[in-house]
């Protein structure tokens, strides 16, 4: 399981962030503008209206560029609604302009660390890694992935460049589990492999697989299929997983549990701004 080392200032965000302003304000904010003189200042306040799990604290300061901002909770918090988030200050017209993309980041943000709280808090006191998958939001997935993190779980591949995992359409196409495993040998990269029945567990462990994803198992047969690997292989476990079935997984001996509904599924955080 790897996964590039990166920041909220990473490079990708940045202009995430530049293209969400542009899409958003576009010409400028007619309303704003006609409703305020420019040199009018203001301070305002992020306020959750639920309880949640703070990420992307960080990504204030680059919305807010050129404003004072501070955020009042580390990224991993817990906090309770109505618990003030974060303090802006400056331009009241700039505050007002950048209202709404602040808030879709922190929204989206704070949903998938709050989303990912839960199954780590369900995996307390097992075995069992959480992973996130490639199912993000497009152009989001660096800030996805940190939000997995804050939330308590760990990140798989970034992309498809940083690890090798050998799904299903790939062993069709390289004609089957041995001349994939093969090709992928020489490559000095992680190299995963997904397995759909027992069958093709004994020939990817005959093949000499060190870390395998049972795709689709249940409970019962991911506690059988790990009797027959013997401590052969490291066992991811993927497929359906949710909230009232991963633990029986992490029960059944699976090493990590990738779950795509950490990002893709992720309800957004309810969070309000307020002009003081």
């Amino acid at each position: 399981m790897t996964v590039d080392a990166c920041s909220w200032d990473h490079p990708q965000i940045r202009e995430l962030i530049r293209l969400a302003l542009r899409e958003d304000i576009g010409s400028g904010d007619v309303t704003t503008e006609a409703c305020l003189a420019d040199d009018h200042e203001a301070s305002g306040f992020f306020l959750p209206k639920q309880d949640l799990v703070l990420a992307g604290g960080p990504l204030l300061k680059l919305v807010y560029s050129g404003e004072e901002s501070r955020v009042l909770h580390p990224d991993g918090a817990a906090v309770r609604k109505g618990q003030i988030l974060a303090r802006v200050r400056g331009s009241a017209r700039r505050l007002l302009t950048l209202e709404r993309t602040a808030l879709n980041l922190l929204q989206r943000t704070c949903g998938v660390a709050t989303h990912a709280r839960r199954y780590a808090e369900i995996l307390r006191g097992t075995a069992c890694t959480l992973l996130d998958t490639r199912k993000t939001a497009p152009g989001m997935r660096l800030i996805d992935k940190l939000s997995v993190r804050a939330g308590g779980g760990s990140n798989h591949r970034t992309g498809l460049f940083d690890a090798i995992l050998i799904k299903n359409n790939h062993i069709e196409a390289a004609g089957g589990i041995r001349p994939a495993l093969e090709r992928c040998a020489s490559t000095g990269l992680s190299v995963e492999i997904e397995v759909r029945s027992i069958r093709e567990l004994e020939e990817a462990l005959a093949c000499g697989a060190g870390l395998i994803l049972l795709d689709n198992f249940s409970p019962d047969e991911v506690a059988c299929a790990i009797g027959r690997i013997g401590g052969r292989a490291r066992v991811e476990v993927s497929g359906n997983i949710g909230l009232d079935t991963i633990r029986a997984y992490a029960d059944a001996g699976a090493d990590f549990a990738s779950v795509g509904a950490l990002t893709h599924s992720a309800p957004a955080a309810d969070i309000s701004f307020r002009i003081e």
